[in-house]
């Protein structure tokens, strides 16, 4: 299946200067894999993902940005936001808050890379929504913690997270997870039991 995979993390900070490269290996594994990138249309870390995921090339994934604005001209204006890394941009029209929170709902999985509050806004909401979750370690800011929130807070599927701290690694990971978790359907996106049915074998 081609499984939309978020890539989440700082759009600003230390972490951007210290692991934007991680990032840009992230971007380009999902590519390698053949998978859909989805990232919140920022700069920063989820920007050196996409750059990745697009220097990739005979990829037969999607990059795919989710804005916070309401059309190209307030995302390019209004909040400076770059656009020529993606193949498809929803413009929500949710500022940052409410993006944030249609990105990972339409995610399969949520990988963190460094990351500040609005990763954490992020990786909350994957966990509640029992998302598949990746922390790449290593990465600095918000991706280090998680360990140690996720050993004092409970949360929903936190024994589920997976970690590792090398970027292609964490990517196969992460699309086996997934591999279990659609087990029960075909890999054309058709429910099984429905394919059944209609072959006659239900």
């Amino acid at each position: 299946m081609r499984y939309q995979i978020c890539v989440s993390g700082a759009a600003s900070g230390g972490t951007v200067g210290a692991s934007h490269q991680l990032a840009y290996e992230l971007g380009q594994a999902i590519a390698q894999q053949g998978k859909t990138l989805l990232t919140g249309a920022t700069v920063g870390l989820p920007h050196y993902a996409a750059m990745g995921f697009m220097a990739v090339e005979g990829a037969h994934g999607v990059s795919v940005g989710f804005s916070p604005a309401t059309s190209f001209r307030e995302h390019v204006a209004t909040y400076r936001l770059p656009t020529k890394e993606f193949d498809y941009i929803n413009f929500t029209g949710m500022e940052y808050v409410g993006r944030d929170v249609h990105l990972v709902r339409s995610s399969d999985a949520v990988i963190t890379v460094g990351g500040r509050m609005g990763s954490l806004h992020e990786l909350s909401t994957a966990l509640e929504s029992r998302k598949v979750c990746g922390i790449l370690l290593g990465s600095g800011g918000l991706a280090d913690y998680v360990p140690t929130l996720i050993e004092h807070i409970e949360a929903p599927g936190s024994k589920d997270i997976i970690y590792d701290n090398d970027p292609v690694r964490l990517v196969k990971k992460v699309i086996d997870a997934l591999d279990v978790k659609y087990a029960d359907f075909i890999h054309d996106g058709t429910d099984s039991q429905v394919s059944e049915k209609r072959a006659g074998r239900g």
